[in-house]
């Protein structure tokens, strides 16, 4: 018996030992589920929030404005027809006047192709909501490019951009209907205002503007006859001298035969001015 006593003793200890081994398995199971594979942890989940594409004619558009020569201008509507708009988190600021396409590990895409009235609602408007994208990754989009290309149905079928309205000076109103059926590419860097814009915060929505600033083409009565902005643009009286009947109803192949050569390649070379994002630059290209 002195002797069965030890080895008893030792059977006591171990029973121990695997019993507690057991029970330390069973509190491991419990943490990952029966499976034995870990849990999913919510707090490693990419954050998103909405992200909103918008188009702003700017009150130039809204409200109307007197061109460089005089010609008060007011718009029925101005149609752009908006494709691969994209939005992007760029680690280094995108410079417009290097060119190319932003590169950013984080981007959200709009899907389709959207035809937006600048001109629509009343002078007070809101831009225009193009689109938006629901799950857009979290952060600051600091980088925005699009192309405005021809639209396949709608008001502005056939062309990229429609612009309709009325001009008057010294008693004369001139109707007009300018369109264009180039396409062009358009990227811009940090919207530039007197807010942020597409800062994205996870359940937030947050927006960021594609701006077009329709002074480059007619001019501004307000900024000094030698701006560079006055200085390019070729301004409404071009237009008004083709009017046949108080109306202008032409495209970009029309007015390349009609308008001097001068006065057609400042307009050649004002549309690629057209877009910004607020006031900052965009780097444009035709397609």
């Amino acid at each position: 018996m002195k002797r069965l006593f030890p080895v008893f003793v030792m059977v006591i200890v171990l029973a121990a030992v695997v019993l507690s081994g057991c029970g330390s398995n069973n509190q491991q199971g419990a943490q990952t589920g029966t499976s034995g594979e870990p849990s999913v942890q919510t707090s490693g989940e990419t954050q998103v929030g909405t992200l909103e594409f918008r188009a702003n004619g700017e009150d130039f558009v809204r409200q109307g404005f007197v061109s460089k020569d005089g010609w008060a201008i007011t718009f029925d509507h101005v149609y752009v027809n908006l494709a691969d708009v994209t939005a992007y988190q760029c680690e280094t600021p995108y410079d417009a006047h290097e060119g190319g396409e932003p590169q950013a590990a984080v981007k959200v895409s709009l899907p389709g192709t959207h035809t937006v009235d600048l001109a629509e609602g009343d002078e007070n408007a809101s831009p225009i909501l193009a689109g938006k994208v629901e799950d857009a990754s979290a952060g600051q989009y600091n980088a925005i490019s699009w192309n405005m290309v021809k639209a396949a149905s709608g008001p502005a079928k056939g062309y990229s951009l429609v612009v309709t309205g009325k001009a008057e000076k010294d008693g004369k109103t001139i109707n007009f209907a300018i369109k264009n059926e180039k396409e062009y590419s358009s990227a811009g860097g940090e919207y530039v205002g007197d807010e942020r814009k597409g800062v994205v915060q996870e359940g937030g929505t947050a927006d960021l503007e594609m701006t077009f600033h329709f002074d480059h083409i007619f001019g501004d009565a307000e900024t000094p006859a030698d701006d560079e902005l006055n200085v390019g643009a070729p301004g409404f009286e071009p237009f008004a001298a083709i009017a046949e009947n108080g109306t202008v109803d032409v495209d970009m192949t029309a007015l390349k035969e009609k308008l001097s050569p001068e006065d057609y390649q400042k307009l050649v070379d004002m549309l690629l001015t057209l877009g910004h994002v607020g006031e900052g630059h965009c780097h444009c290209e035709v397609l």
